[in-house]
């Protein structure tokens, strides 16, 4: 089964944020079978159901660890919806 995330992380109280939140998309980017896909207000993840749930969840709790207090907000659905993502930017253009 496929699944699709949606993610947006907000690191709270840290004051180099920005790093923050480009250095858990790029440990996301390296995972081999993960497709991510990022946008000005959140990032996208696609893939096999338990390797995308385990990677996500795996580099949330690395987060809280360093960070002490991020907010992420996640919404999920059970099937890959990255060719929508790729339809949906060539049609705005």
């Amino acid at each position: 089964m496929q699944v699709s995330f949606e993610i947006s992380l907000y690191p709270l109280a840290e004051a180099e944020y920005k790093d923050e939140i480009w250095a858990f998309i790029e440990r996301l980017s390296q995972i081999d079978g993960l497709k991510v896909i990022t946008n000005g207000m959140s990032t996208q993840v696609f893939g096999e159901y338990q390797l995308t749930t385990s990677s996500v969840m795996a580099e949330i709790k690395r987060v809280h660890e360093h960070t002490g207090s991020a907010v992420f907000i996640l919404k999920m659905i059970a099937s890959d919806r990255s060719h929508l993502i790729n339809h949906q930017m060539n049609t705005n253009t």
